[in-house]
């Protein structure tokens, strides 16, 4: 049963559209004998915003080549994870491998940061206390001010919008869209899976429709359709469609977990940085 809504408007190429896919084949995130592969890395990066140095993950793709110019994907994590979250869960690593191999890929670098800015920013714990939960919203400025200059001065990316996504799921999803949706003149690739409450509501999202209609290359808005969060990517959805604003929404078999995400990042990941046909 196909359960992916598309609006198409004149502002998005309905080609790629077409191409989302629905649920991904078996073993695309099962590691394979591939003649070459990416490489994940561990980064840190001073952040004023916070006032201490932090740490994030890069993968760089097969045949990586410093003297190219790539485009960026920053990937955010769920409210009980850190910047290791979608490698210990998600497998990125091998969707990505497996992806460029058969040449559904375009070349980027996939930024993992830890979204909680604070100067203890360890996953566990009391993930619900207020100044963690604070911290979630506080990485807005640690993104854009520390870690996206620093990147972009470290490695070779082109440093304009139509090269930069973010994308995360629950808790980062909803970062991906506030953050995402209130600087499109930083991100023209948005959206999020299973989008947790920390989302803002439609109207504050995204006050100007046509301000999205007229930049973004991609608005994705994605979740299990046995997700208790649903209704936060419903109502997002719903408010799009009101206005008018091209997007894709998918609602998949599943719940509030990687089944669904890791599913998630094989579909955009075929989606990202590619011009219209």
């Amino acid at each position: 049963m196909r359960k992916i809504i598309c609006t198409a408007l004149c502002v998005m190429s309905l080609n790629l559209l077409l191409h989302a896919q629905e649920v991904a084949p078996k073993g695309f995130d099962v590691e394979r004998k591939l003649v070459s592969t990416g490489k994940i890395d561990s980064i840190i990066y001073p952040s004023k915003t916070v006032g201490v140095s932090r740490k994030a993950l890069i993968y760089t793709p097969p045949g990586y080549n410093p003297n190219k110019k790539y485009p960026v994907l920053y990937l955010l994590h769920g409210i009980g994870g850190d910047e290791r979250e979608w490698v210990r869960h998600g497998n990125p690593q091998i969707i990505f491998d497996n992806l460029y191999a058969e040449g559904k890929m375009k070349p980027m670098l996939v930024v993992m940061p830890n979204g909680r800015a604070m100067k203890d920013d360890r996953a566990g714990g009391d993930v619900m206390a207020p100044d963690r939960v604070a911290a979630f919203s506080t990485f807005e400025k640690d993104l854009l001010d520390d870690l996206i200059p620093f990147i972009e001065k470290q490695f070779p990316v082109v440093r304009d919008r139509e090269h930069r996504a973010i994308f995360g799921l629950s808790m980062g999803g909803g970062q991906a869209l506030n953050f995402g949706l209130g600087h499109m003149d930083t991100f023209a690739w948005v959206g999020g899976f299973s989008s947790a409450p920390n989302t803002k509501m439609p109207q504050e999202l995204l006050p100007f429709p046509k301000e999205a209609k007229n930049k973004l290359k991609l608005l994705w808005i994605s979740c299990g359709d046995q997700d208790g969060l649903l209704n936060i990517s419903k109502r997002t959805h719903e408010y799009l469609l009101d206005h008018e604003v091209p997007h894709i929404y998918y609602l998949e078999p599943g719940r509030h977990d990687f089944n669904v995400w890791r599913n998630d990042l094989y579909n955009i990941s075929q989606l990202l940085f590619k011009e219209k046909k």
